[in-house]
């Protein structure tokens, strides 16, 4: 009976130690297993390392910063020529308005030569010199006129229209019924336009 329990006891020992040789082969073999792994890991790093340092080549450096220089010289003279493009259309503006008014100084000079035959015009008299005279003074006025019209010069239009501040400056306030409230009924003074500038506003009278 001893002999039979000590010979499952061995059975049971030599079993046990089987497990434990096995859960140490298989510990070993895990072991290796991680240390291969991280082995191969360093060794893949290392290769990325050497590719990319043998990698990089002079002349793949020279062709990125050719083509660098490239860019920002496009954009340099991309910018030059915006800015030259404005500054022409800048110019052609300035010569244009300047070819549209280059009579405005000259008109604005004659202004006051044609208040003054105006003036003369509205004088009355029952002499046949006189009133030949005025004849010639309403011909040369005429004359004037037209060739003024010719440059772009445009007389303001007064009587019986709607007062515009822009064009008109009410001097005198009117109260006349067969007016209606704020139109014009009297004008004092010629007021002109240069194409669409006004040169001089006309003096009217508004009624109320």
């Amino acid at each position: 009976m001893t002999e039979k329990n000590e010979s499952v006891f061995d059975q049971t020992e030599e079993k046990d130690q089987t497990t434990n040789d096995e859960q140490s082969v298989e510990n070993e073999s895990v072991n290796q297993t991680d240390e291969s792994t991280e082995q191969a890991q360093e060794n893949l790093q290392d290769d990325n390392t050497e590719d990319t340092n043998t990698d990089v080549d002079p002349k793949d450096e020279e062709i990125q910063q050719l083509k660098k220089d490239v860019q920002e010289n496009e954009e340099k003279y991309l910018r030059l020529y915006a800015e030259f493009e404005n500054y022409k259309r800048r110019i052609q503006k300035e010569n244009q308005t300047m070819r549209t008014y280059k009579s405005q100084d000259v008109l604005n000079d004659i202004l006051p030569t044609l208040d003054n035959i105006e003036r003369a015009l509205q004088i009355d008299g029952e002499d046949e010199q006189f009133k030949a005279l005025k004849k010639g003074v309403e011909m040369v006025h005429e004359s004037l006129l037209n060739a003024l019209n010719n440059n772009g010069l445009e007389k303001i239009e007064t009587e019986g229209q709607a007062f515009d501040p822009n064009v008109h400056q009410a001097v005198v306030q009117d109260d006349n019924p067969d007016f209606e409230s704020g139109q014009i009924t009297q004008e004092l003074q010629s007021g002109y336009k240069l194409k669409d500038r006004v040169l001089r506003p006309s003096m009217v009278k508004v009624n109320q």
